[in-house]
Parts: structure tokens; sequence; C-alpha cells
């Protein structure tokens, strides 16, 4: 698929995927109901004494944990849009709490290898080179882990397999195969349409900010699913 094709398909999938878009609204609204119960109940604890304030502690941590979960969850399906995409899928997937946490989990661990190995290279590096050519060197590494990550993303979500994922030689390999002018033109593209989209709220958040805030966050699960969809879409002719 070229660029236009992705794109196109990307921004079209959450409209023909209304079900399971109300499906990761209600998840949303569910993770920021438990996160403010969580909240209140941490700042309760702080404000009480006695078995009111273990009360309190307790609602808090459960509510934390459980936050957790269903976070863990969004990730997990936010992966198999990608999957879905990767397959040229034009349903959207179902909720299967286990497996979409357990891939969530796997998903922070390569996302923060991901970042620490390139700040390791660039940490060895200053201790040998000047600060303009360590600074050209690190932008460059950065931006190829930044897309390796993307590979990395696309290759859990496919395989499910974190030592595929975690294989940065095979990921950085994916880029070339994917095509580095296309992956960066695409990545180019969401990021403006996400900032076009997010101008166009704010600017109506001034208006009437309980409108705006219906709309951000719709918004802000359409874009979940556009961008994931792009990735996945991207990813389909490796």
């Amino acid at each position: 698929m070229n660029v236009g094709d992705i794109i196109g398909d990307a921004l079209a999938y959450p409209f023909h995927n209304v079900k399971a878009l109300v499906l990761f609204v209600i998840l949303g609204i569910i993770a920021a109901l438990i996160g403010g119960t969580a909240l209140i109940g941490f700042i309760g604890a702080a404000s009480t004494k006695g078995l009111s304030s273990f009360a309190l502690g307790t609602t808090g941590i459960v509510g934390f944990a459980v936050f957790i979960l269903v976070l863990f969850v969004i990730e997990g399906y936010a992966l198999d849009i990608v999957k879905y995409g990767i397959e040229r899928r034009d349903d959207g997937p179902g909720i299967e709490f286990g497996r979409q946490i357990v891939n969530a989990v796997k998903l922070i661990v390569v996302d923060i290898v991901y970042y620490i190995v390139p700040v390791i290279i660039i940490f060895i590096l200053a201790l040998f080179l000047r600060d303009w050519i360590l600074t050209i060197i690190s932008i460059i590494l950065v931006i190829i882990f930044a897309l390796a990550n993307f590979m990395a993303r696309c290759r859990l979500a496919k395989t499910e397999n974190l030592g595929d994922a975690l294989a940065i030689g095979e990921a950085i390999g994916d880029i070339s195969r994917v095509g580095f002018g296309k992956l960066l033109a695409t990545a180019i593209i969401v990021m403006i349409i996400a900032l076009v989209i997010v101008f166009i709220i704010a600017f109506v958040a001034n208006w009437n900010s309980t409108v705006g805030s219906i709309l951000l966050g719709i918004a802000t699960v359409y874009l979940i699913f556009f961008y994931h969809r792009s990735i996945g879409l991207l990813y389909s002719n490796v």
C-alpha cells in the first residue's frame, strides 16, 4: 500500500467499527472513573487517621491496581488494532482481558528497551566525542530507534512473541523493508492530522468547554484507532 492508501484506510477505519470505537470509549471512561476514585482514596487517607484512613488507603490501592489493569487492556487492545492492520482485516478487535494485559506488559518491556539502548550508546559515545558530533549522532540514533520501536510494536502485534519484538537488528532491518521514506512520511502525515484535529477541538472548547471536553474524549479514541491502524498497514507488506 502507498502512503495515500494507508492514510485513507486508517482515517475511515474507526467509522467502519463504531461498536469497537464505543467499546474503547467505555474502557476509557471506566479507567477515568476508577482512577478518580483511587485518587480520592489516597487524598482521603492522607487527611484522616485510624480505621477511616486505612479504609480509604485500601480503596485507593485497589482502585489504582484496577486502573492499571484497565489501562493495560486498552494498550493490549490498541496492539490488536495494529495486528488487524497487518492482516488488513476491516473488523475491530474484541476484549480478551488476560491476553491483552499480558501483551501490554510485553509492550512496556519493548518500549523500555528501545529507549534505554540509545541512551546507553549516547552515554558511552559522550566519553569520546565532541559535543557537535555527539549531537548529530544522538539525533540519528533517536530517530532510528524510534522508528525501530514502531517496527518492534508491529512484530509484537503480529506474533505476540517478546523475543521477536526485542530482536533489535531485525526491527531496524524492517525499517528498510517498509521503506524509510514511506515510514517517515506516514508518521509526519499522521502527526499533522492529529494536530489539526486537536486544534479544531481546542477552538470549539474556547466556545463551549463542555462540548470541547466531549469532543476531545471522542477524538482521542479516534486518533488511537487511526494511529495504530496506520502502523499496522505500514507493516502489512513485510
